[in-house]
């Protein structure tokens, strides 16, 4: 008979049986993966399970290019310009002259384009609105109604190119036209969302220099500028119109 030490476990008892179903140490212990499921759900309440996090809103994300009324036109050749190559670089060639034309259809359709971010309707786009501005800005103001739509629809692709163009030719419009100022005021509800979302969207660079602020490119600076102009321009209602839908900004010409 072998006597068993009193510390060693009982081979033929539960110490034993027990010992057996522990695994090994050199055996890889895989545990199951979690489950990812939507919430507010019963699965939610579930073992082993993890919430799916919500979506992210996408409130700053620009939205696809789409074609746009003037490229159609363009394209069917119903615009009565073209690009002249010179010495000097690239300009418009009007082949009428811009005080014949019929600014309720012409200047809406320029504004419409807006939107384009590719040459050669970009290069079109701008510098016809500032010929039209130019040589025309006494037919401009009864057109501003017809303007709101294609300017809304241009800051609405939120694309930093499209938001540039758009702000240079909204002040190139106030600016250059006596009483357009005035006449935008009760069409910022329209306007002013879109400038109050990008407002503050400058870059961090730390210790780097931003470029973007030297050429014109930089979208918060621009909505700051065009805000003050049309602060400037927009007559004594112009600030607490503008006060209302961007509570940030502070007045230019009170302070």
């Amino acid at each position: 008979m072998v006597l068993l030490p009193p510390c060693a476990p009982d081979i033929c008892g539960k110490d034993f049986r027990a010992s057996l179903k522990k695994p090994s140490p050199n055996y890889p212990y895989r545990t199951k993966k979690c489950r990812i499921v939507p919430a507010f759900t019963i699965q939610a309440m579930q073992k082993n399970t993890k919430v799916l996090p919500p979506p992210k809103c996408g409130v700053f994300d620009p939205l696809p290019p789409k074609p746009t009324m003037f490229r159609r036109c363009y394209q069917r050749g119903e615009f009565p310009v073209s690009i002249e190559f010179t010495s000097s670089g690239k300009r418009l060639a009007w082949k009428v002259p811009i005080e014949k034309l019929d600014f309720h259809h012409y200047l809406p359709m320029f504004f419409d384009g807006l939107a384009e971010g590719t040459y050669p309707f970009n290069f079109i786009v701008e510098h016809g609105i500032h010929d039209l501005v130019t040589k025309g800005s006494y037919k401009i103001l009864p057109v501003v109604p017809q303007l709101i739509i294609p300017i809304k629809n241009a800051l609405a692709t939120k694309r930093p190119t499209v938001l540039c163009h758009a702000l240079k030719c909204i002040q190139m419009l106030v600016t250059g036209c006596d009483r357009v100022g005035e006449a935008l005021v009760p069409y910022y509800r329209q306007i002013l969302p879109t400038l109050n979302l990008f407002k503050d969207r400058n870059r961090n660079m730390g210790s780097g220099i931003d470029h973007t602020t030297t050429r014109g490119e930089n979208v918060a600076d621009l909505i700051e500028d065009t805000l003050q102009i049309l602060e400037r321009y927009g007559g004594p209602d112009a600030f607490i119109n503008i006060k209302y839908m961007i509570p940030t900004y502070e007045s230019c010409v009170l302070n």
